[in-house]
Formats: C-alpha cells, sequence, structure tokens
C-alpha cells in the first residue's frame, strides 16, 4: 500500500515519508565509506600508478559539475506518470549496482581477458576498473540530487519540515558511514560469500567485493521501500506561446546559465559561503590518514619495514578517528534544529560551526608538532604518546560537529531560497552542487604542489582550509540572509529574506 505524499504544495508530506526518502543516504554513504576506506589499497593492487590515481578521484567533482545541474534540470520538467524525481532516483540506484559490481570484478575481469597474475601492472583489469569508477560517480551525483530535490518536494515550502529534512539526510549518511567503515574493517567478512575469492582475487579484494555486495543489497531495498511507499505527483509542464518558442534558451545548458543570471542575492551568498566551506573541508577529506601516519604517527607510505608499519598503524588508527567522527555527525544531525533554535538561527550555527572547524584545523599544527617533539631524541620507532593520539582522535570526533552543519544546512537554505524565487529545487541544489565540487577540483590539483612548496605533509593544506572555513564563518555571520522562521516576530519584523537584500 502507497503511503500518499503532499496532495498539493500547500501540505507537507507526513515525516515518514521524508524518513524513508533520507534513508536512501544511508545506502549511497556506505558505497562511499568503502571507496574512502578501501580503494586506494584496491588502486594500488591493481597496478595504477601513484601519479594517475589523483586523476581517477577527479572523477567524483567533474561527474558533479555536469550532471548533478542536468538532471536537477530535467527532473525539475519529468512529466513522468511515476514522478518527476523518482525515475532519476531509481536509474541512479540500478547504475550504483552495476558500477559496483564492475568495480569488485575488475581483478577477475581482467584476468578471464588475459591479464598476468605475475605482472604488478594489470592493464585490463585497470581499464574495469576506471570504466567502474567513473560509472560509479556518476550515478552518486545522479542518485543524491533528486533525493534532496524530492525532500523539498516533500517540505512543500514549510522551511522547517526542509531543515528536518535534510537533518535527516545528514544522519542517514552517518549511519552509512559507520556501517561502511565497520564492514571494512572486518577482515573476514568474505568468509560469508567464499565464491568471491578466486585465482586474481585474493582475501583483500574478497573482502572489497563481499562489502560493496551488501552496498548494493542496502542501497536497493532502501530505495525501493521509499521509492514504492511514497508516492509523487505528476507534473504537468504548462503549454508555451508559439510565439515565444524561438526566443526560448537552448534546453538544460541555456537554462544552466539561465539561472546563474537569475540568481537572486541570498542565493549567490549561499554559494560564496559554501565555496569557502568547502575549499576548509576538502584537505582534511582528502589527507586525513595520511596526516594520521605520516605527521601524528611518523611513519612513511613508501618506506618497507618499521617506518611502513608504522604508518598503516597511523592510517588505521587515522579509520577509527573516522569512525567516531561519523557517530558524533549522527548524532548531531538528530540536533541541529535544537542547536539553530539555541544559538539564535540556522545562519548563526553554521557561522560557530565554521569557526569550530577552522579551530580544529589549525590544531593538527599543535598536535603534529607535539608529536613531532616527542619523536625527538628517540630513534627507536614507535607509536606517539596515548595522550597525543587521543588528542588527534578528539579532533576527528569533534569535527563530526561542523561536518553535520554543512550536511544540512546549505541544502536546506538551497531549497528554501528556491522556493521563494520561483526556483526549480532540482535545478537550484544543482547549482548549489557546483559550489561544492569546483572547489574539490581546485584543492585536488593545487594541494599536492602547494605542500610540496611548503617541504611536503599536509599541514600547509590544513592551513588553508583553517582561513577558509574563518572566512566562510564571517560571511555567513555578516552577509548571509536568515530565512523567515529565525526572526523574532515582532511588529516591525519584516521577511528576513527581504531585509537583508
Amino acid at each position: 500500500m502507497e503511503v500518499e505524499s503532499a496532495s498539493s504544495e500547500s501540505k507537507a508530506s507526513p515525516v515518514r515519508n521524508i524518513f524513508l526518502v533520507a534513508s536512501i543516504a544511508a545506502g549511497v554513504q556506505f558505497g562511499w565509506a568503502l571507496q574512502l576506506s578501501l580503494l586506494t589499497p584496491y588502486v594500488q593492487l591493481l597496478g595504477i600508478p601513484h601519479k594517475w590515481a589523483a586523476f581517477i578521484w577527479l572523477c567524483g567533482p567533474i561527474s558533479g559539475m555536469l550532471v548533478q545541474p542536468i538532471v536537477g534540470y530535467y527532473s525539475d520538467r519529468s512529466t513522468s506518470r511515476f514522478g518527476r524525481r523518482r525515475p532519476f532516483i531509481a536509474a541512479g540506484a540500478s547504475l550504483v549496482a552495476a558500477a559496483v559490481f564492475l568495480i569488485g570484478y575488475a581483478a577477475d575481469f581482467g584476468h578471464l581477458s588475459g591479464d598476468s597474475l605475475n605482472k604488478p601492472i594489470k592493464p585490463r583489469a585497470i581499464v574495469v576498473f576506471v570504466v567502474g569508477f567513473w560509472i560509479l560517480d556518476v550515478a552518486n551525483n545522479m542518485l543524491q540530487g533528486p533525493c534532496r530535490a524530492f525532500l523539498a518536494d516533500l517540505s512543500a515550502n514549510d522551511q522547517k519540515r526542509m531543515r528536518i529534512s535534510n537533518n535527516l539526510f545528514s544522519f542517514f549518511m552517518a549511519v552509512g558511514n559507520v556501517l561502511g567503515y565497520s564492514a571494512g574493517s572486518l577482515k573476514t567478512l568474505h568468509s560469508f560469500l567464499p565464491f568471491t575469492r578466486t585465482e586474481a582475487c585474493d582475501v583483500y579484494c574478497a573482502n572489497l567485493k563481499t562489502c560493496f555486495f551488501i552496498s548494493i543489497a542496502l542501497l536497493l531495498t532502501l530505495t525501493t521501500l521509499a521509492l514504492t511507499m511514497v508516492k509523487e505527483k505528476t507534473f504537468s509542464e504548462p503549454e508555451r506561446d508559439p510565439a515565444e518558442e524561438d526566443d526560448t534558451r537552448v534546453p538544460c545548458f541555456g537554462e544552466i546559465v539561465g539561472a546563474f543570471k537569475e540568481l537572486k542575492r541570498p542565493m549567490w551568498i549561499l554559494l560564496l559561503v559554501t565555496c569557502f566551506n568547502w575549499i576548509a573541508w576538502f584537505p582534511f577529506f582528502l589527507f586525513d590518514t595520511d596526516w594520521m601516519g605520516r605527521e601524528v604517527f611518523g611513519g612513511d607510505a613508501s618506506a618497507k619495514g618499521k617506518l611502513g608499519e608504522l604508518y598503516n598503524v597511523g592510517v588505521r588508527t587515522g579509520a577509527l578517528g573516522l569512525m567516531l567522527n561519523a557517530v558524533v555527525l549522527g548524532l548531531t544531525s538528530l540536533g541541529v534544529e535544537h542547536l539553530a533554535r539555541g544559538v539564535g538561527g540556522v545562519k548563526r550555527l553554521w557561522g560557530i560551526a565554521n569557526f569550530l572547524l577552522a579551530a580544529c584545523l589549525a590544531l593538527t599544527v599543535l598536535v603534529t608538532k607535539l608529536a613531532k617533539d616527542a619523536r625527538n631524541g628517540h630513534p627507536a620507532v614507535a607509536p606517539p604518546p596515548g595522550g597525543i593520539k587521543a588528542g588527534a582522535l578528539t579532533l576527528f570526533a569533534v569535527l563530526g560537529i561542523p561536518q553535520a552543519v554543512t550536511f544540512s544546512i546549505p541544502f536546506a537554505l538551497a531549497s528554501i531560497f528556491s522556493s521563494t524565487s520561483g526556483a526549480g529545487q532540482g535545478l537550484s541544489l544543482g547549482v548549489l552542487n557546483l559550489a561544492i565540487v569546483i572547489p574539490q577540483m581546485i584543492i585536488s590539483v593545487t594541494s599536492g604542489p602547494w605542500d610540496s612548496l611548503f617541504g611536503g605533509g599536509n599541514l600547509p593544506a590544513f592551513v588553508v582550509g583553517a582561513i577558509a572555513a574563518a572566512i566562510s564563518g564571517m560571511l555567513a555571520l555578516t552577509l548571509l540572509p536568515s530565512p523567515a522562521p529565525d526572526v523574532p516576530n515582532s511588529k516591525n519584523a519584516r521577511p528576513a529574506i527581504v531585509a537583508h537584500l
């Protein structure tokens, strides 16, 4: 039996419907957690040179820059009898399943095609892996944008409901992280699916396959439940005057360019704050476990013997930090609405969260210095003292607080501002995604040379991140408009969005 969604734009859908759609994020993020924790070693197993690995990881921002706005545009205008968002969500989930299967079986397909098990580089397996990896990133971008737009549709212009739906989406992202990191840490998981271990696929590869099968099952189950139990209102595109047809923009790309031209001041400020926010986040996302292995534990990824082992221990400790981060992220996501009321509004909460992010990134310099001082005069290779490890893990955990805010408030504000201006939810969220992926591309390309300029290591990029976070916080507090519910009721109070224009 289907659970009805909002029957009209003025009536918000029940929270249970929003809960079901938001739960898809757990399946999506389960796969992302596996990528972050397991795919880098798998890349090395296939023999992909390190200098090319960075170009493979650029797929995410490139596909996000193109796919989300395009999918958002067409989902806003879809007249399918199944609804505007559901066909895209179903297609995205199916592509994720296919891509994950290709990645997991890349070594087997390569071996069947002629790759030698005795050679370090397996070119055919690499081709299968790269194809699967690019499909996976395209599919994830195809899936997440319509999910958030669907949540905005179900909220029916209710600003509080929009914030709650994005908080739930952030919560389920944390759930997916916890499940993904937990599954990735189990060394004997492949024993539950013995067929995953083959001549071309060792224990590590078999564990990755098993994790991916679990990921497929979880994502398809959650997506099927949401799409069958939450019905979407069919959209009928208004007829155009034939005399105006010649004056219309080029479909999709013309509309995207037009969307930028027609953005109101609140949305432009939101894009600016988001851009600096993600310039701050990406150095840590890219190098968090490497920082633990290199700077905190003093290991060397390219060395053999004790230094190499020490680096691996640091990376595993960093993975534990990511688990703590995911737990705090999930708990904070459930309380974002209460935190916003407590500090006086969502924009103030976002500003405070950005300053907390800046402080944590700056403190990585202190933790690194303390770890280096502890190693001085001690030639024996050993992990850092317990207090330093605890300090580093505390930073991972505390960062879950601003991360919960980053994963919810910007998207809620984008939905609110686009509703106020009459813009389509899908296209508006796709435009917001550009403020996320462009910084990711900048950091991916420049962080390596920037760190090398200052002698290597990850701290130069972290310092840049701390500065960017502080700028983002100041912009959020001083320029970003507040949505109307955050303004105290008074006779003289005007709607916040109007008052800040």
